[in-house]
């Protein structure tokens, strides 16, 4: 909980924003999705290193959150519309995302699928990272941008739009 509230914490400074970093928060349970999921259908039992797993996935998760969060708010600064930012942010990182974690998921499967007697403490780690990615990766393509348009249509970003659009029309 401490490390959360230290991510979040520290999202906040990079984003200048408390919505932005509880999109990226918001996250990191898709990959527990996939750590229970991966270990059922292992068979393996949840354990230390999986959790050490865990751990190292919310990391992962974190970083292509932010990715995705910066091309959002990249495209909504220049000018368009919440869910055309989304959109075009989502298709220009997808392929980015998408490789990323298909190499780090197929560099893990040699270490998943080992049977020696050294490597049976590291696969309950290696199952949380692999199938925590490919769940994590698929459902923050969707779960990133459906935030902002729903915090959008909240109203909660409409007065941080209007405050800059006004800063700019008195510049000019």
């Amino acid at each position: 909980m401490i490390g959360l509230i230290g991510v979040f914490i520290i999202l906040s400074f990079q984003f200048r924003s408390y919505l932005q970093p509880l999109a990226v928060l918001l996250a990191i349970p898709t990959g527990l999705i996939g750590v229970v999921w991966g270990h059922l259908l292992m068979g393996l039992d949840l354990s230390m290193p999986s959790l050490v797993g865990l751990a190292t996935l919310t990391g992962i998760v974190v970083n292509d959150s932010v990715l995705l969060v910066s091309f959002i708010k990249e495209q909504r600064s220049g000018g368009l519309a919440m869910t055309d930012a989304v959109r075009l942010a989502a298709r220009d990182r997808f392929r980015a995302v998408i490789l990323t974690s298909l190499t780090t998921i197929v560099g893990l499967l040699p270490l998943l699928t080992e049977t020696s007697t050294q490597a049976q403490f590291l696969i309950p780690l290696v199952a949380s990272l692999a199938f925590g990615l490919l769940t994590a990766t698929l459902l923050s393509l969707f779960l990133i941008p459906s935030c902002f348009v729903i915090f959008e249509e909240l109203g909660w970003f409409r007065a941080g739009v209007k405050a800059a659009g006004k800063s700019a029309a008195e510049t000019a």
